[in-house]
């Protein structure tokens, strides 16, 4: 299948374990799990769009009492997770020792910030993963369209091979174009620009030696766990988003703007 013709029709999905993270504590909006959207916990909703994808399991890590009452009255596997983890990858591997997930498991980390996720996304990182059988992560990734974006270092950036494995991640603009990024750009003529969507499928081995790895130089300059990946010579499959995925939630901004959406009658 081509990383750009992902269909669910006729598609033999792999078994995999969704898990939602949701930490209590954030600088920018703190209590960010249990803002309310539309009636209820902005986790909630990302919960259940996880529900509507194809995993066999769905589990909710939290390091706060308060987020795990809340989604085990909506019927919800919450796990309990330490407080002290330096990343979401960390905190992900927590998860699959806790559950005694086998090697060769996959596990999707499905951001606790995006109550928009399409679930076909989550379907399609996984199905990547399992497709490619030497890659130990599968991401996912969408043409940038403008060039605010491209320059924008909180935009993250990735570069494929032609078999849509990763070479690089990075909040520069690349690749950089030498002839006519000189001056900064007014359009971008082509789509050869990507930006980075922040959902990940994982292999239960790769989270299990990651934890004996420190920080590498590369994740410490860009700011990108991912990188360390990279660096220690792993395989990162990066797929073309077969679906828009909606911005999630990094500030009270955001947050007005994904409660007005789901105030519009289709959402």
């Amino acid at each position: 299948m081509a990383v750009t013709d992902f269909t669910t029709q006729d598609v033999t999905f792999p078994d995999f374990t969704a898990v939602v993270p949701a930490r209590y504590g954030s600088s920018r909006l703190p209590g960010k799990p249990l803002l309310e959207i539309a009636g209820e916990p902005m986790v909630a909703h990302v919960w259940r769009r996880a529900c509507q994808s194809h995993a066999s399991r769905v589990v909710i890590a939290t390091d706060d009492a308060r987020i795990r009452d809340a989604m085990q009255a909506y019927g919800a596997e919450v796990i309990m997770t330490r407080n002290d983890h330096p990343s979401g990858t960390d905190r992900l591997a927590e998860v699959a020792n806790s559950l005694a997930l086998p090697a060769d498991a996959l596990l999707v980390n499905v951001q606790g910030d995006e109550p928009l996720i399409p679930p076909a996304l989550i379907d399609q990182v996984a199905l990547r993963l399992a497709e490619d059988q030497e890659a130990s992560i599968a991401t996912l990734a969408e043409p940038i369209s403008n060039v605010a974006s491209l320059f924008n270092p909180n935009v993250v950036k990735v570069v494929r091979t032609l078999q849509g494995r990763a070479l690089y991640f990075s909040r520069a603009p690349i690749p950089w174009d030498r002839e006519h990024f000189k001056q900064p750009p007014t359009l971008l003529a082509s789509d050869q620009w990507l930006r980075h969507i922040g959902i990940y499928a994982y292999r239960v081995r790769f989270l299990e030696a990651y934890l004996d790895w420190p920080a590498s130089s590369l994740e410490q300059l860009e700011q990108l766990e991912q990188l360390r990946a990279l660096q220690h010579g792993h395989v990162i499959q990066v797929a073309l988003a077969c679906e828009v995925n909606p911005a999630g939630v990094d500030t009270a901004e955001d947050l007005q703007r994904v409660r007005a959406l789901f105030a519009e009658p289709s959402a």
